[in-house]
């Protein structure tokens, strides 16, 4: 005879915690590669519903206490009661603690996996290994004749030597509106590719001048462009043809003593005016071809120490 109870133990539901739990790994590793904020965020989710998961899985193993409740007999405790607190004295069975020994195994080698590799694929772009571009004394701002574009070779950083030999079209633009020095100073590389762009004009080696380790030979270019892809750019560095998909990169500058220092390096999205009216927006470094701005800068990874330097 049955009491038309059900003695079975229920097998437990379908969770939705290890869907978020893979939201959370998908969102970090996205968030690596585009935004700092949505891998923080993704970490925040896999560790809420990682927990979670954990939570539901121990509950859902964890004893049933199905045996019916008898009275003493005689003052000493039934058979019934007896196989109850022998139930009692088992806190998870073997299958949940098979489940959680799993889960925590499995978490445990995907750390070991990942963050090995994570670490030796992303921090090296971030520790500084790059090509360092330290202030580079360009010497006498005699040495950049007024509205005349100089070929300007340099030595960017002296302990990296010349592996960090680097080239800029400098234009002294005379004084800006509020009576400073002005001058354009544009990185040689195509931001299409990265490959070095040349003036579009005759360059005067015979008028060539060099000081200490830095090079100086007047060009007069009609704008600049890159044998490699056919990318064309003005004079102020805005592209106007080909596949580049922003305008060259620049350097800042300042004066002391009357020399000329070039200073970092950074990138440019749309170079508004001309010469001492030139009027941008100044960005970290981007890889070339990479947005700085627009929606689109949203597609790219982030820029990262000596990415274009």
């Amino acid at each position: 005879m049955s009491d038309g109870t059900d003695n079975h133990d229920q097998a437990p539901g379908s969770s939705l915690w290890p869907i978020g739990f893979a939201i959370g790994i998908a969102c970090i590793l996205v968030g690596l590669v585009i935004s700092w904020p949505a891998a923080v965020l993704g970490a925040a989710v896999t560790i809420v519903f990682g927990v979670l998961w954990i939570r539901d899985a121990a509950r859902s193993h964890a004893p049933v206490d199905s045996a019916p409740a008898h009275a003493l007999v005689d003052g000493t405790p039934s058979e019934a009661q007896l196989a109850a607190e022998e139930q009692h004295l088992e806190t998870y069975g073997r299958a949940g603690f098979l489940t959680l020994a799993t889960i925590g195994l499995g978490g445990v080698i995907g750390a070991g996996v990942v963050l090995p590799s994570l670490g030796f694929a992303v921090l090296p772009s971030f520790t500084g290994e790059g090509i360092e571009t330290n202030p580079v004394d360009l010497g006498p701002i005699s040495n950049f004749p007024e509205g005349t574009f100089v070929i300007t070779s340099f030595t960017g950083s002296k302990r990296q030597g010349d592996v960090s030999r680097r080239t800029a079209y400098i234009r002294n633009n005379g004084l800006s509106a509020e009576k400073e020095p002005s001058f354009t100073i544009i990185y040689s590389r195509c931001v299409h590719l990265g490959c070095p762009i040349q003036p579009n004009g005759p360059a005067f080696k015979d008028q060539a001048k060099t000081y200490k380790d830095v090079t100086l030979t007047p060009v007069k270019p009609a704008g600049f462009g890159c044998p490699c892809h056919g990318g064309a750019y003005d004079t102020e560095g805005n592209r106007t043809a080909g596949p580049p998909v922003r305008s060259l990169d620049r350097y800042a500058f300042s004066v002391a003593d009357g020399n000329l220092i070039l200073g970092d390096h950074f990138s440019v999205g749309t170079v508004a005016g001309t010469a001492a009216d030139a009027v941008m927006t100044r960005y970290p470094v981007a890889y070339p071809g990479v947005h700085v701005d627009g929606i689109e800068r949203f597609l790219y990874p982030l820029p990262v120490p000596g990415a274009g330097a």
